[in-house]
């Protein structure tokens, strides 16, 4: 249900392009932005999961999520629009209470099946988007009919966040749901380590500055140079605060070394990452750019009902 609703712009937006009449760069960057805001948003759901539990942050990330896809689906200004996309990419951090919750429920010789079948369905939500949303855009609410598609989509997953708080538990009974000591950063176990792990968070806060750069007077001009500049120094705050909470959890390392026997490479989270990036980063962009992709390519148009009678749900294949 999040995959269903934060993949749901890329299948949408050639109706989208159409009914607002936005040029090939607004829409390009409305898909950005759909996926920009779940870079920070998986690390600090990541810490919000350890410390409130599965439960409490699926429902969250449901709900909210699905009500600010509802105020995208109904918004007019484009910077109403591209304001309501970038904080609905946060939906997309839902993976990770997933991710929590199996390490709680299985034993470990099975979590890599547990995991397969949880990140499976998790795609098929981008799947089912792009398979149901379309025809519900085409047959219902004319030129609005993509507000009425992403609107349904959106109180399916409100209404499965309140069931999911409902029925679910964060362990199994009887289990005990560990919380880490110290919050806001991951703990490292040597120096050569903090300085990598520092390192690292680099990348995330300068994919996030291309991004504004991109939005700026000297690019779109869809943010003005005041606010580009805010939101520079707003990143730079944050990461100049990401490294406090480096060095307060870890500091402890440079005067008392963690005994080897509890020591773990760092490293091996950076190859992780990295596999990742070139998987499911390459992931995104083909599902966020291919509805788009195939309109330019095959010169296709015309996906609007020309009126309600145009009911048939493929009418628009035969053109």
């Amino acid at each position: 249900m999040s995959f269903l609703v934060w993949l749901s712009l890329g299948p949408l937006m050639p109706f989208i392009q159409e009914a607002l009449g936005l040029s090939d760069q607004q829409a390009k960057v409305l898909l950005i932005l759909n996926v920009a805001l779940t870079i920070p948003a998986r690390v600090v759901v990541g810490m919000l999961v350890d410390k409130y539990g599965p439960r409490i942050m699926y429902c969250t990330i449901l709900v909210l999520g699905g009500l600010i896809s509802i105020g995208f689906a109904w918004a007019d200004g484009y910077e109403e629009l591209a304001l309501m996309r970038f904080l609905s990419g946060f939906i997309g951090a839902g993976f990770v209470v997933g991710i929590r919750m199996i390490g709680e429920w299985y034993p470990a010789r099975q979590t890599g099946i547990a995991q397969g079948v949880y990140g499976g369905w998790g795609n098929f939500g981008s799947a089912g988007a792009a398979i149901t949303l379309p025809v519900i855009a085409l047959n219902f609410g004319g030129d609005d009919g993509w507000r009425v598609a992403l609107t349904a989509a959106s109180i399916a997953a409100i209404a499965y966040g309140l069931f999911y708080f409902r029925s679910v538990t964060d362990t199994p009974k009887g289990s005990t749901y560990f919380k880490p000591k110290k919050t806001g950063a991951m703990e490292i176990t040597s120096k050569g380590d903090l300085v990598l792990y520092i390192l690292m968070n680099i990348p995330l806060y300068l994919a996030l500055g291309v991004l504004i750069w991109k939005l700026s007077p000297a690019q779109m001009g869809l943010i003005s140079d005041s606010a580009t500049y805010a939101i520079y120094a707003v990143l730079l705050i944050t990461y100049l605060f990401q490294l406090w909470k480096i060095w307060q959890v870890n500091a402890h390392i440079l005067t008392k070394p963690v005994p080897k026997l509890h020591r773990y490479k760092f490293k091996q989270v950076a190859i992780l990452d990295w596999a990742y990036l070139v998987t499911f980063g390459t992931e995104l962009a083909i599902v966020s750019m291919l509805a788009m992709f195939y309109v330019e390519w095959f010169e296709l148009g015309g996906y609007l009902p020309v009126s309600q009678s145009d009911s048939a749900p493929w009418w628009w294949l035969a053109q």
